[in-house]
């Protein structure tokens, strides 16, 4: 018997059993491994947004009623107007469009024991371990100094080449076992073979000359141009069902792909409703949100004060964004199996029962933290109530165990309410990244709630 004193949260797979949303589920999810395929840079991740946006009739021009603007190709806003006054606020989803990779150094092309290899800087928190011995290819753009640009995108088709980071065997491989993890894998050796060959124009470096030569006759580009590129190594191969019964969605940038397709689809399902709808793509949330693409920048507010100016210009943005509500759209670190241990299980989420609110992130004693208050978590949840869609309450961990965190803290500044809320991914941070389809697909729902929502 229900007790009606408790909550008891919903199995997704069990709420949406039925053959329809079974089918949509199947649906959604194939959609979604084909976007994680094809996305794995905040770039290419903007202009799939870009392209699908303009497809369906958004326009660039402000005047107009459905609205897109991307910044410098790495954050984008997309806006529907609303048949209320902007001065009764915002339906905001903003998440964040770049993932833990590793970049090539400025000058990356060396060769060492006559192989040719690339230097990389590692992006974001990544365990480096996890990048050794494994395919991987590289995604991104070199500008000449014309002004051309050159997209390279290699390591993915089945008949190109791949690269690698080599690991040390295990026969030699003691001294390394002694050491923390920390120690035992250094950044200064995550380096990318890129070539073995040697060129018959020098002897000075001819496996180096030789790649650099392919670089040329392939993509127009001299050793120069890659001091000024933009190439990020990320891992090769696409994104696959997970599980015999391909319940599981595995790949590489679920955090933060999955919040943005799950927000792009429901943003697309929406029906046009009482307040602006709007879908917000940050980039560099993974080092802080710094510089001019991050959520600390003015793209955000500059971006909506040109779209008042257009839509309502006796309004003030700030008088806007402090009546908006808003989602901080990023994954949850959901109870692993295997490492149960860092969870405090009684404030800890599941994957398969539905999105997750965080109603703060940071770490310790909530240093570096946006806290929702309790009426917006209350109005949120009367929202999803209203439409049977599971969801879950929950902390990333115990509370010494470590921490995190999300836009949410740079875009509460304004005084919009906003809360942290989406799907679990267990590996977070890794090369191949694991979500439940089924939160996938409640998430997608909630989100569309949410920007139908009138009250």
């Amino acid at each position: 018997m229900d007790n009606p004193l408790r909550y008891a949260a919903v199995n997704c797979w069990e709420r949406y059993d039925s053959a329809q949303d079974q089918a949509a589920m199947d649906i959604l999810g194939a959609e979604f491994l084909d976007f994680l395929t094809h996305c794995k840079t905040e770039r290419e991740t903007v202009a799939w947004v870009m392209r699908h946006a303009l497809e369906r009739g958004f326009s660039q021009e402000f005047s107009q009623a459905q609205v897109v603007r991307s910044f410098r190709s790495k954050a984008v806003l997309l806006a529907r107007r609303g048949t209320e006054s902007l001065r009764t606020g915002l339906r905001l989803i903003a998440a964040h469009a770049d993932t833990p990779h590793l970049d090539l150094k400025q000058h990356p092309l060396h060769e060492e024991c006559r192989v040719a290899l690339m230097k990389t800087h590692y992006y974001g928190g990544i365990k480096k371990y996890q990048w050794l011995a494994r395919p991987l290819a590289v995604h991104g753009v070199v500008v000449l100094m014309n002004g051309e640009v050159r997209t390279v995108c290699l390591g993915e088709s089945d008949d190109d080449p791949v690269l690698t980071i080599m690991d040390i065997l295990p026969h030699l491989s003691s001294k390394q076992r002694d050491e923390t993890v920390e120690k035992a894998f250094i950044a200064e050796k995550l380096n990318v073979v890129v070539g073995h060959s040697p060129s018959s124009t020098t002897t000075t470096d001819p496996v180096a000359q030789r790649v650099l030569e392919i670089l040329h006759a392939t993509y127009g580009i001299i050793e120069e141009d890659l001091y000024s590129a933009e190439l990020q190594i990320v891992p090769a191969g696409r994104a696959r069902y997970v599980g015999l019964d391909r319940s599981l969605l595995g790949g590489y940038g679920q955090d933060d792909r999955l919040c943005v397709f799950a927000a792009y689809t429901a943003f697309m399902q929406a029906a046009p409703g009482s307040q602006t709808q709007v879908l917000l793509l940050w980039d560099r949330e993974e080092v802080g949100s710094e510089g001019a693409t991050g959520a600390k920048s003015r793209f955000m507010v500059d971006t909506l004060t040109d779209l008042i100016e257009a839509w309502e210009p006796h309004c003030a943005v700030r008088h806007v964004l402090a009546r908006t509500k808003a989602i901080s759209a990023d994954v949850h670190a959901p109870m692993d199996p295997d490492y149960q241990d860092v969870h405090d299980k009684h404030n800890a989420a599941l994957l398969g029962f539905g999105p997750v609110f965080s109603k703060f992130t940071g770490h310790r004693g909530k240093v570096g933290a946006s806290e929702a208050d309790a009426e917006y978590v209350a109005w949120f949840r009367r929202v999803l109530a209203q439409k049977k869609i599971p969801w879950q309450m929950a902390g990333m961990g115990k509370v010494d165990e470590g921490g995190g965190g999300t836009v949410a803290k740079d875009m509460a500044v304004y005084g919009m309410e906003i809360i942290d809320f989406g799907p679990g991914v267990l590996s977070m941070h890794s090369p191949f990244e694991i979500s439940s389809k089924a939160d996938l697909y409640a998430t997608v729902q909630a989100y569309q709630a949410f920007y139908q929502s009138q009250e």
